[in-house]
């Protein structure tokens, strides 16, 4: 029963047949998954978690333990394309919509997973005990502080003290050991859930007489993404092994020589320049909070959209006297269903050379037309929203100054806008997304910054005249 099950799900697994190398990225998160379980076992034998003895174990790892250097490297660089690989994982998804009904619970699962593995990953960061995993580790737990009344209590009790130490440490190590663990039930989960409703396609057929089995047709897409994976990860431990890592972290931790920039992982900068771009800290965590979590509601926006467009239909149907079964011209159809939703005139427009050689019948395909004729405004969105998610990590390694916290606060906006116009696909909303660019530049430019907390410094001259009338 157990083979039959695992062959069904590795083997004569039901595969659309026109996915692309773009699908395999989840089977090599997996891959990289079992890479740092396997990794963080060896290091785990050496490491020695106490304050006194943590960054010298790691040292003597590197240095007196057979090809520990490499085992070392091969995790905390496998970190980093593990990260790579999560966030093309989930921009797949949102560039083809994997995320809309029936998968919605594919997609949850998945940004839970995503979660943890930033937990777990920031836990990992602290226990090389170096200056930054010192002080983030700091930072980041402070920000607990914001909760009222017991904030403080809870910082101690993560802590184990009044500051960052070796109870501390000591916790970070077994949370850090056992979440990997729970990350690889999760994905099991993932996996199951995943199988249950069928793979997506760029396409979204879901007919089974398109499909063919994964084994062998598809294990040769994934095994050359693996092997494309494996020779850069290779070729980074071998000759360049701290592209990722930060200099202070080779600094032992010293709790009264703070750095001059404190900043975290490459993967966690763009939301760090969400969290410092609000002077105000509870504001500034909700911000954060907000940025992860807005993605969970992404399947609820999506399926509003679609009750929209039934209602409206129902109603037109009833308008206009329909028989639900007569199939009728589209071109008629469509014309009279935009001019009942002006908003939608300009798609009628923009397949008006598809719709006019094409008779469907209305009940099962008009959603997936009118969703397709939407498809082209919704990846522009996609693309700047990828922009404005790598501008805010460039900004997020940036040193703290007016410019970079208003360039932060001017990002962050357009970052949950951009996130909210990915199922509002219409035209007037792109109007509004690029006026209030335009506005948000203007007024931060000659004014205050979005959130009146930036003081432009006056000119010279002016501060002269102020002198002399003082005198």
């Amino acid at each position: 029963m157990f083979l039959n099950n695992l062959k069904n799900h590795i083997v004569t697994y039901p595969t659309p047949i026109n996915i692309t190398y773009f699908w395999s990225f989840g089977f090599l998160a997996g891959f990289m998954l079992f890479n740092q379980i396997l990794t963080g076992l060896f290091l785990a034998m050496y490491y020695m978690n106490t304050i006194d003895l943590a960054f010298d174990s790691v040292e003597f790892l590197m240095r007196n333990v057979n090809y520990g250097w490499f085992i070392r490297y091969l995790h905390s660089n496998g970190a980093s394309f593990f990260f790579i690989i999560l966030y093309l994982h989930i921009g797949k998804a949102l560039y083809y919509k994997s995320y809309i009904y029936p998968r919605q619970y594919i997609w949850y699962s998945g940004l839970i997973i995503f979660i943890l593995v930033m937990g777990t990953s920031f836990l990992g960061y602290v226990l090389p005990w170096g200056q930054m995993s010192f002080w983030g580790a700091t930072v980041i737990t402070s920000l607990v502080t914001v909760i009222p009344l017991i904030g403080e209590d809870i910082v101690n009790w993560i802590w184990g003290g009044y500051s960052v130490g070796n109870p501390t440490l000591m916790r970070f190590f077994v949370i850090h050991y056992l979440l990997p663990f729970i990350i690889l039930a999760l994905v099991i989960i993932h996996i199951l859930i995943l199988h249950n409703e069928g793979s997506s396609n760029p396409l979204n057929f879901d007919k089974k007489n398109e499909k063919i089995t994964f084994y062998p047709y598809f294990y040769f897409k994934d095994f050359f993404g693996l092997i494309l994976l494996i020779l850069c990860i290779i070729y980074i431990i071998s000759y360049m092994p701290n592209l990722f890592n930060h200099a202070d972290n080779y600094i032992k931790a010293n709790p009264l020589s703070t750095p001059a920039h404190i900043v975290p992982e490459w993967y966690f900068l763009p939301y760090y320049a969400i969290l410092r771009a609000i002077s105000n800290k509870s504001i500034g965590i909700i911000l954060f909070a907000i940025s992860l979590g807005i993605f969970f509601l992404l399947p609820i926006f999506a399926n509003i959209n679609f009750n929209y467009f039934n209602n409206n239909i129902y109603t037109l149907k009833k308008n206009l006297f329909l028989n639900l079964n007569l199939e009728i011209n589209l071109d008629l159809y469509l014309l009279l269903f935009y001019i009942y939703n002006y908003q939608y005139l300009y798609t009628f427009f923009n397949f008006l050379n598809y719709i006019e050689y094409n008779k469907i019948k209305i009940n099962n395909e008009l959603y997936s037309i009118w969703n397709h004729s939407n498809l082209l405004l919704y990846r522009q969105n996609f693309w700047i929203l990828v922009i404005i998610f790598i501008s805010l990590g460039y900004i997020g390694q940036l040193e703290v100054n007016d410019v970079t916290i208003e360039l932060g606060q001017n990002l962050t906006v357009l970052y949950f806008l951009s996130i909210l116009l990915l199922n509002i696909v219409d035209r007037v909303f792109f109007y509004f997304f690029f006026c209030l660019v335009f506005i948000m530049y203007f007024y931060g430019l000659f004014f205050f910054g979005i959130f009146g907390n930036i003081v432009i410094p006056k000119p010279k001259y002016l501060l002269d005249e102020e002198n002399y009338a003082s005198i």
